[in-house]
């Protein structure tokens, strides 16, 4: 968190639970108030998201979801996501308009679910191993953490120094480190996290 902390310098918090971590530092835009805080949960505790970006279209869907009966504690996009995922699920990305990466963890199923929206405006970059899966909106985040010196990537350097290509694939700059894709999202059940 200390190595994305530029990136958000108005609030900060974590969640733990089970084999699963999360720390997020939050850059207030929308709901300028404590209310926008994440990790944010649903009010039964179950769901928590963690956000960055923006949904365009969240208050129209504000309203659609409240007409199915949800209700509203914040006035940011971030609630409309989550509560978004709750209703539809994985199909709640083709109501989104908008620019995201997002991480929705499911503390009773135990399943992470990560989406990238569909230009690929926010990064995600994600390690993984036999041990563990790490992510984040910045490689220096990854880093930190993993217990290896990362190894160059000379096809990602080629393609960047020769042609100025850095988001055609999910290669970066890095063997181990990957870059979710533009359009992807990765869904992680219990038994892998």
């Amino acid at each position: 968190m200390k190595k994305l902390a530029h990136r958000g310098p108005n609030d900060a918090g974590q969640l733990f639970d089970y084999n699963f971590e999360s720390g997020f530092v939050r850059l207030s835009i929308l709901d300028l108030s404590s209310l926008g805080h994440q990790p944010m949960s649903d009010e039964s505790g179950r769901f928590f998201i963690i956000h960055n970006g923006e949904v365009y279209n969240y208050l129209e869907l504000r309203e659609i979801l409240k007409e199915e009966g949800f209700t509203f504690k914040s006035n940011t996009d971030t609630e409309v996501i989550l509560k978004s995922y709750i209703h539809w699920r994985e199909a709640c990305l083709d109501k989104f308009n908008g620019m995201w990466a997002f991480a929705i963890y499911d503390k009773e199923k135990k399943v992470l679910f990560i989406s990238r929206d569909r230009y690929g405006v926010k990064p995600l970059y994600y390690y993984i191993d036999n041990q563990k899966f790490i992510f984040a909106s910045e490689i220096p985040a990854i880093l930190e953490v993993i217990n290896q010196k990362p190894q160059a990537n000379f096809q990602a350097i080629f393609d960047y120094l020769v042609f100025n290509r850095t988001d055609h694939t999910e290669d970066t700059f890095f063997t181990s480190i990957k870059r979710l894709k533009h359009g992807y999202c990765i869904r992680i059940t219990s038994d892998e996290l």
